[in-house]
């Protein structure tokens, strides 16, 4: 009897904790909503004020970046750096118009930078290679050491620069393989910018007894009739080296960087069909084996 009696009353009291839980969350809800509307009420002009500000802020931003994207491209900079600078200066025009109109609306501002100045340390210590490239990409971007379309070669490294972005810059080969570079590890090191046009360095060969002057005659016409040498700078074509059997013949024409390897097959296959047909002698190695102790 005394057992069920408690068990009676541990529910009695349980259904009176619910009910007074009940109750509470009833008289809290309208409590909040009375809170939120009275907010609402007295903050409503700086509210307005603060949706004001931001859509003005939006305008300014997008006006401003208009302005530096026509700037840059009066200055030529490539367009994949311009729209990346244009980014740059638009979020931080709308974080710096967001934090005023966080302050119009009652927010204290102040905790709030403080809060994100000590965030950044934390995170620049833990992110201290990202923000090295970050840095780097910056001063490659104005300081121009390389523009896309410039063929570089760099850390053992080489290839045409397709991309320059804030951490890293890609650099293509003519096997269409690509090749991605930490923007930290070009900043400072030697870099060698080829530009967008490179120097073709071949060689041929021609017996002793050829006419030079026609040769050096065949090798100048065949680069004037090949569409990608350039006119401009001049082909070096010379004599180079004397070798045993044979004259080499430097072969230094200018090509973009596009036609490198196609122009450096194309010049060959010319040059070995003009020799065959004017009968330019091109020697073939030989080597004289003398035996001083034959077998018996």
């Amino acid at each position: 009897m005394a057992l069920r009696t408690a068990l009676s009353h541990g529910t009695l009291l349980h259904m009176t904790d619910t009910t007074l839980l009940k109750k509470a969350a009833v008289a809290t809800s309208p409590e909040l909503t009375d809170k939120v509307v009275f907010y609402f009420v007295d903050h409503g002009m700086q509210i307005l004020t603060a949706i004001v500000l931001m859509g003005a802020g939006l305008f300014i931003a997008r006006w401003v970046g208009n302005f530096i994207r026509r700037w840059l491209r009066s200055k030529a900079y490539d367009e994949p750096v311009s729209n990346l600078i244009v980014k740059v200066i638009k979020l931080l025009i709308v974080g710096f118009i967001g934090v005023m109109s966080l302050g119009q609306m009652g927010v204290q501002v102040t905790p709030l930078i403080a809060g994100i100045g000590v965030a950044g340390v934390g995170v620049s210590l833990a992110m201290q290679g990202l923000l090295g490239n970050l840095v780097a990409g910056l001063t490659i971007i104005f300081s121009k050491p390389f523009t896309i379309g410039d063929y570089i070669e760099l850390l053992g490294v080489h290839g045409q620069v397709t991309d320059i972005a804030l951490f890293s810059t890609t650099l293509q080969h003519a096997d269409q393989s690509r090749v991605f570079v930490p923007n930290r590890k070009i900043v400072g090191e030697i870099l060698h910018n080829y530009g967008n046009i490179r120097q073709l360095n071949l060689t041929a060969a021609i017996g002793y007894n050829a006419d030079i002057s026609q040769a050096l005659a065949l090798v100048n016409t065949i680069l004037q009739q090949n569409p990608m040498v350039l006119a401009e700078p001049l082909p070096a074509v010379g004599i180079t080296a004397l070798h045993e059997s044979s004259i080499a013949l430097a072969i230094q024409p200018w090509v973009k960087v596009d036609d490198f390897v196609p122009a450096q097959a194309a010049i060959y296959q010319a040059v070995i069909e003009q020799f065959r047909d004017q009968q330019i002698e091109v020697p073939i190695p030989r080597r004289n084996i003398q035996i001083l102790n034959p077998a018996p």
